[in-house]
């Protein structure tokens, strides 16, 4: 079985411009996503997917396999898919080019769900630790069926606890997905649905359009990149971790 990553990357943001370029302890954010991806085994080829001529260019100078796509795409996955139309695989990762210490265990862990025939989308969950976060709509939750396929993603905190004194057993999304080549290439085709309009979670698109989605549980969260305030938590974590 091939398996590739694909780190899907733009320039144009409206929280925050030029992220993939910014400069993490002298490396740019891209660069270390790349690296860090390339280090997990099970991926034969990792990709930066972009749009932007700087992004091209900075991967290029690198020598980083990058792919220039087209501006009109509406989501990270239809730029997947753009890369997947091209490339032999059998499943397709879309990393997340926001998260440069994604830990190869975790790509590990989507990769192993594949073995299973009828699973067509992975994903990740890890339980939420901290409650503080649990009201905050960035991070995403979700819900998961008897059989480990994701019931319901949201913004907001799911279940509702009624008539519970403490909240326990929660999960947090991490948006990284794998896909057979063939699911992904019919996810890019679909229209935006009416629940994915609602939470702008476009992972609800495909279980409206009756997708199932394998969720695979990691004991932890990942350190992503939202908002510029952002960075000198990461910058901390690395100095904890003698991460250079």
């Amino acid at each position: 079985m091939k398996i590739i990553g694909v780190v899907p990357a733009r320039y144009e943001s409206s929280r925050f411009p030029g992220k993939p370029l910014l400069d993490i302890k002298g490396k740019s954010m891209i660069s270390r996503v790349f690296h860090t991806a390339s280090q997990c085994h099970q991926i034969d080829e990792v990709w930066i997917a972009t749009d932007d001529s700087r992004i091209f260019a900075h991967c290029s100078d690198r020598k980083i396999p990058v792919v220039m796509t087209s501006t009109d795409h509406r989501s990270g996955t239809d730029r997947v898919a753009e890369v997947a139309l091209s490339k032999h695989a059998d499943v397709i990762i879309n990393i997340q080019g926001d998260e440069p210490f994604l830990p190869s265990a975790h790509l590990d862990k989507l990769v192993a769900a594949f073995a299973d025939e009828t699973v067509q989308i992975a994903t990740l969950a890890a339980p939420i630790k901290d409650e503080t976060l649990m009201s905050n709509p960035n991070l995403v939750k979700l819900v998961k069926r008897a059989d480990g396929r994701a019931l319901y993603f949201s913004r907001s905190l799911i279940p509702f606890a009624r008539g519970k004194s403490e909240l326990s057993n929660y999960w947090q999304h991490l948006g990284v997905y794998a896909y057979r080549r063939a699911t992904l290439l019919a996810l890019s085709n679909l229209q935006v649905s009416w629940l994915e309009s609602m939470e702008k979670l476009e992972q609800l698109r495909w279980l409206e359009s009756g997708y199932d989605v394998q969720v695979c549980e990691v004991s932890e969260g990942t350190i992503g990149i939202d908002h510029l305030t952002d960075v000198d938590r990461l910058v901390e974590w690395m100095e904890q971790n003698g991460v250079d």
